[in-house]
């Protein structure tokens, strides 16, 4: 195996790790939501996002390594880094006053980079640009659907009657997504901007669908044209040869 090849393995490797406890720390997230646990109280998760943090974060160092141009990845990976701090823990040592709305957002950075790494994994086994671009954003607004629901559970459930469990959270949080529109009418600020958010990211989606399929059309047709063509060229070829 050459030098480029096992570089790719180590990077596709630290991907998948990376997306797994991404996916772990939603479940610690859920959990705690779904129960009203004080995750600051909850020892285990804070010692287990701290270290999904550091991953993050020689994840970051490790690819910085391995690439030629570190200078590009510098500039188009800075973001990375910014999103694998582990802000939870330095707020919790230093004992920064935030409320505990700020404490509640500040658990969704690092699962903003497992997204990235996401749609960084999806774009690179994708076989066309258009095919990877819908299905990179197909994952953000997944992700979007299901993180905002939790959201706008914990900020709402306190105050909005018409919110009574997640399964309400996550039908208003998809059909906002889809632009259905949906019988419960968020009342909090924070609510209001997440359905702005999922309203936009919905509108945006749906030309891409049609971009999407327009482009399968287009490529069937391509395809479906050469390869009537190719028969027609073999009788033509056959008939020379008996002449």
């Amino acid at each position: 195996m050459d030098e480029v090849k096992v570089k790719r393995l180590i990077v596709d490797v630290l991907h998948w790790i990376i997306i797994i406890l991404s996916g772990m720390l939603i479940v610690f997230i859920s959990v705690d939501t779904f129960n009203g646990i004080n995750f600051l109280d909850n020892q285990r998760y804070m010692r287990f996002q701290l270290w999904t943090c550091i991953v993050f974060i020689a994840d970051f160092f490790i690819e910085l390594f391995l690439v030629d141009d570190r200078r590009h990845y510098l500039r188009t990976r800075w973001l990375f880094f910014l999103l694998s701090i582990p802000y939870l823990t330095i707020v919790h040592s230093l004992n920064l006053a935030l409320t505990p709305e700020q404490l509640f957002y500040l658990r969704f950075i690092p699962l903003a980079r497992g997204v990235l790494a996401m749609v960084i994994v999806v774009g690179a086994i994708s076989q066309t640009k258009i095919t990877s671009f819908l299905t990179s954003y197909l994952i953000i607004m997944a992700a979007s659907i299901y993180l905002g629901s939790l959201i706008f559970l914990y900020r709402e459930h306190p105050v909005n009657p018409m919110v009574n469990d997640f399964g309400s959270a996550l039908w208003w949080a998809g059909m906002t997504a889809t632009t259905l529109g949906c019988d419960i009418n968020p009342v909090t600020v924070t609510g209001k901007i997440l359905g702005c958010v999922l309203s936009v990211g919905g509108i945006i989606m749906f030309p891409l669908f049609t971009v999407y399929i327009t482009s399968l059309i287009q490529h069937y047709k391509d395809t479906h044209m050469l390869d009537l063509s190719v028969l027609k060229e073999k009788p033509d070829q056959k008939s020379e040869k008996t002449n």
